[in-house]
């Protein structure tokens, strides 16, 4: 009797060390997955910043390229402008020097009439005592 009783005392503990060891490798397993759900997890949001970033230095890429040309553009533009006022400043400029040229001309053609017209006085006026 009490070797029976040992025996299924030995038998009772078996079966629970049994039992227990299943129960440890359930945990275990149920412990890997959670680990690996949860680096799942975290791996997802970690692509997602990636993806994010690497979208990100590309727009940043044709900004900065975008930007360039602007830049350069707008050189461009301010060289045709400076130019186009180059050539409105020169046509200023030859206007008033023909302005100056008609002035010089309109005081030749004035100093020219009165020279002829006092070079022609004396003439009549001789002519009329003559006469």
């Amino acid at each position: 009797m009490l070797n029976s009783m040992v025996k299924e005392h030995q038998a009772r503990q078996a079966k629970r060390k049994e039992e227990q060891e299943i129960r440890r490798k359930e945990a275990i397993e149920s412990s890997n997955e959670l680990t690996q759900a949860l680096v799942d997890h975290l791996n997802v949001g970690v692509a997602q910043a990636y993806l994010n970033q690497k979208r990100l230095d590309a727009e940043a890429k044709q900004l900065h390229v975008g930007a360039t040309n602007f830049a350069k553009q707008t050189h461009q533009w301010l060289q045709l402008i400076d130019n186009f006022s180059s050539a409105l400043k020169e046509l200023g400029d030859v206007e008033n020097w023909a302005r100056s040229i008609e002035t010089d001309m309109q005081t030749i053609q004035g100093t020219l009439e009165i020279a002829y017209k006092t070079s022609r006085q004396p003439t009549s006026s001789s002519t009329t005592t003559t006469n």
